[in-house]
């Protein structure tokens, strides 16, 4: 009985007993027979382009639009909106530094003009300083901050998906590809390693079902 445990929980678990079988007592390998189960591959949740922008209007709070804004218009993580700092916003190039980001690995991504207005009256309200988006003891902004925003924002419209900070992250690199973005810009632009990581999003941007007509049509 699996007790409804994933297939990468059952992965970590048998390779957490052959690693101590095997390498702290020594034995031989005899795990080479057990059957893993296949690892998951599900569909990243999508908003539509009108279900971003009801989000983000529905969002009054200045600071908690920003960051809205990012999540979505910059592709961010929601580690890589909490690590921002101002200085880390170029506006004459319209270009935002992400630093540190997963992997160690440092890269530009998109800075949009309805996004860089905003941040410039959020800023002259606030004026944060040391992180982009500060609590009010000026400590930087928690991630549980941000899931309430988001619960406050989806609950404010009729959306029914499943939303979380990803699911901007997830919406952003969708749109790009059904503009006609090439993948290797958003891999570059998202910070993914392999184009692997990035081709999830050829299964959920609607230009890939565009050419076929659904035979209830024909």
């Amino acid at each position: 009985m699996r007790n409804n445990w994933s297939n990468s929980y059952i992965n970590q678990s048998k390779n957490s007993i052959k690693f101590y079988y095997e390498v702290v007592l020594g034995m031989p390998n005899r795990f080479y027979q057990i059957e893993r189960p296949k690892k998951e591959r599900k569909l990243p949740t999508v908003l539509s382009k009108s279900e971003v922008r009801e989000l983000i209007n529905v969002t009054r709070n200045i600071k908690h639009k920003c960051i809205l804004s990012l999540l979505y218009s910059a592709g961010l993580r929601r580690s890589e909106v909490l690590n921002l700092k101002p200085k880390d916003i170029d506006s004459k190039r319209m270009l935002i530094k992400v630093n540190d980001a997963k992997g160690n690995k440092d890269r530009f991504t998109l800075l949009a003009k309805s996004t860089l207005t905003d941040l410039r009256t959020y800023y002259k309200l606030y004026r944060p300083q040391t992180y982009l988006f500060e609590g009010q003891k000026k400590e930087k902004y928690s991630p549980t901050s941000i899931a309430r925003i988001i619960t406050s924002a989806v609950r404010k419209t009729s959306i029914k998906k499943h939303v979380t900070a990803h699911t901007f992250r997830h919406s952003f690199a969708t749109h790009l590809l059904e503009n006609g973005t090439d993948l290797r810009h958003i891999q570059m632009l998202l910070g993914h390693s392999s184009t692997k990581t990035t081709e999830i999003y050829t299964h959920v941007a609607s230009n890939t079902f565009n050419s076929i007509t659904n035979p209830i049509d024909l």
